[in-house]
């Protein structure tokens, strides 16, 4: 069963962050606001709903930033958003940075290109204010205006500073746009999700597809925008199968799933940043989930739940006067089962988002095979798809040397690289041999000095890959120390992106300036940790393996579609037995769910813990070393972790 018309979607970019809740020509009366959340709501609705009068004190009281209700001036700009856009203005794409608006694109027929923009260019004023640090709303607001008037801009090409009068127009900037890279990469730039991007994304195939030898998948600062339309988008590099599953506040599951062949089978690199969000992340975890391709940029937002949005063609006698409600009634999983909310797509490659594209060039300049005379192969490691190959004669170039340091210094920790000379057997070499041979004096090592000290060093390797753990102040990790309570909440605040609580701490011992606090206070929030009574966390006692095994089961369950079920549904037999019995009974089903619900491939049990659990001991305190193991080991098998 599909869901009647979803979006998943981060407020509808900027735009609808900033809806308010108007009163005006609202068709929609109070009483109705509150049967529909009671009918569709993903969570059980605060009691706080219930006494107020109006939908705005409703949903200020219930504090989904995502379920929202529209006026029809409202609704009309928010459904525009989701579409190509005309607006009047001089024609350029671009985005923020430090020192002013970097040009990612400047439209054809446009004020800007009549006027010799390009990409590439950096705006640094616009009508003398200085776009340094601003935000894109107000930059905008600067660039647009009433058609046919003129707006002074300068800017910056190298070192060459231009000042120039453009008069401003009536322009359409597409949603999803594509090009040709270097005569054999099909680059395609999607900035929402809506009703025509898979059109565009069809077209874009069927236009280059015949040159294209690896694809780029631009979706850094994408929002969201329609979950049908993200899934048929990703469908067309998947193939058939299954895209997303979604639960409602039933605990009733329904998906997405994909019907047709893909349109090409072809390598797919897909570029986000901290701001793609939602339909965006559905995206990408299908595109990641499936192997169809690779990841490269920052972890993305985390917002993986969806909102369904009645309107007069689903309700007309709600909705007469063209208003809509926006409600959040599902949570969704990737097709590994796993969350993406707070927790976000962790990319394959983590590297700056500025430099995102550059990275995916030097890889995908290459994929036409190993066939280039000095040629990389780079292979990102257990189930990651394709083999990537970089030009060595490319790569360093002095134009390009310092590009090709930042790809080895962002590559994953258990990437293996290779050469080959003269097209014959690919020798194995590693990073510092290849720093030395090309004299990339630019890359470091960062890796823990202790890591030898690690019952498991690759665990310690990839979680410090992914910023999920921190060593102590002296750089280094400490395996064998003993994890405290409140370094336990900081390690999982990390590693769920948890965002900082507003609320004052619930822990008399937990002052409001510790370290810790913001990620005591979120895990609390979350159910994951408790207290120890009287008010109190004791956040720098060490915590024991029964404590520590039970937190870790809870969030199993959090992360995974799969271990929820499981918790839902332990046999009462398991919970007594034998190797279970040292454990007291609110511990059980966490240990059971960790060391014995889970088999691998052919069937053998298979445990996530990092010794049998007969070995170990309820009541010793757990290490860092043990905590990092089991972290990594659930975020592995849940699929959070590439």
């Amino acid at each position: 069963m599909k869901p009647m018309h979803i979006l998943s979607r981060l407020g509808a970019a900027a735009l609808c962050l900033t809806l308010l809740l108007s009163q005006a020509a609202q068709a929609l009366t109070p009483e109705q606001a509150l049967a529909l959340l009671e009918g569709y709501y993903v969570d059980q609705l605060p009691d706080a709903v219930y006494d107020q009068t109006t939908i705005s004190e409703m949903l200020s009281v219930l504090g989904d930033p995502y379920t929202q209700y529209f006026t029809p001036e409202e609704y009309n700009s928010f459904t525009a958003s989701m579409s190509d856009t005309k607006l009047v203005g001089i024609g350029v794409v671009y985005t923020t940075q430090e020192n002013g608006l970097l040009l990612s694109e400047v439209l054809p027929g446009s004020p800007a290109e009549a006027g010799g923009l390009k990409a590439g260019d950096v705006i640094v004023t616009v009508d003398g204010h200085s776009t340094k640090g601003v935000t894109s709303q107000e930059s905008s607001g600067w660039i647009q205006g009433e058609e046919g008037t003129k707006v002074r801009i300068t800017y910056l090409r190298g070192k060459n500073r231009t000042t120039v009068s453009l008069p401003r127009a009536t322009v359409v900037v597409p949603a999803t746009t594509a090009e040709l890279i270097d005569d054999h990469i099909g680059y395609i730039r999607c900035t929402t999700f809506g009703d025509e991007t898979v059109g565009h994304f069809e077209d874009a195939i069927q236009t280059y597809g015949e040159q294209v030898t690896c694809w780029v998948i631009d979706l850094r600062d994408n929002a969201g925008g329609i979950t049908e339309a993200a899934t048929e988008a990703a469908g067309l590099f998947t193939g058939p199968g299954k895209m997303t599953y979604f639960r409602d506040g039933a605990d009733t599951y329904s998906v997405f799933q994909h019907e047709e062949e893909a349109a090409t089978i072809l390598p797919v690199i897909v570029l986000i940043n901290e701001n793609s969000a939602s339909s965006t992340e559905i995206f990408a975890a299908a595109i990641q989930g499936s192997e169809s391709g690779i990841i490269i940029g920052n972890r993305s937002f985390g917002k993986g739940v969806a909102q369904t949005v009645w309107d007069k063609n689903i309700l007309p006698p709600y909705f007469s006067e063209g208003d809509a409600i926006k409600i959040t009634t599902y949570r969704f999983f990737s097709i590994l089962g796993n969350t993406t909310d707070q927790v976000g797509v962790l990319p394959d490659i983590m590297a700056p988002p500025t430099l995102a594209l550059d990275l995916a060039w030097l890889l995908a300049g290459s994929a036409r095979g190993p066939h280039v005379e000095h040629p990389l192969r780079i292979d990102l490691g257990y189930g990651h798809p394709w083999r990537w190959y970089v030009d060595l004669d490319v790569a360093v170039a002095e134009e390009n040397k310092d590009l090709f340091s930042i790809l080895l210094d962002v590559l994953p920790p258990e990437t293996d690289l290779w050469t080959q000379e003269n097209k014959g057997d690919w020798q194995t070499v590693s990073l510092k041999e290849l720093c030395e041979i090309y004299a990339l004096t630019s890359y470091a090592d960062s890796s823990f000095p202790d890591l030898d000290t690690s019952i498991c060093p690759e665990a310690l390797s990839g979680l410090q890959y992914y910023g999920l753990i921190r060593g102590k102040d002296d750089s280094a990790y400490h395996p064998q120390d003993n994890l405290t309570r409140g370094e336990l909440c900081q390690l999982l605040a990390a590693a769920l992106n948890c965002s900082v609580p507003q609320n004052i701490s619930p822990y008399s011992d937990v002052a409001e300036d510790a370290w810790y606090a913001p990620a005591v206070k979120a895990m609390t929030n979350m159910g994951l940790v408790n207290g120890v009574g009287n008010g109190q966390f004791q956040p720098d006692a060490p915590i024991d393996h029964q404590q520590f095994l039970t937190i870790m089961g809870r969030l199993a369950q959090w992360l995974n579609m799969g271990f929820y079920s499981y918790a839902a549904n332990i046999p009462p037999e398991a919970l007594t037995s034998e190797t279970l019995a040292e454990y007291g009974e609110w511990a059980r089903p966490s240990v059971w769910l960790l060391a014995k619900s889970q088999t691998d491939f052919i069937g053998r049990p298979l445990s996530l813990l990092w010794e049998d659990l007969p070995n170990i001991s309820p009541s010793e305190a757990t290490t860092r070393d043990e905590a990092a193991f089991t972290l990594y080991s659930i975020l592995i098998y849940t699929g959070v972790l590439p």
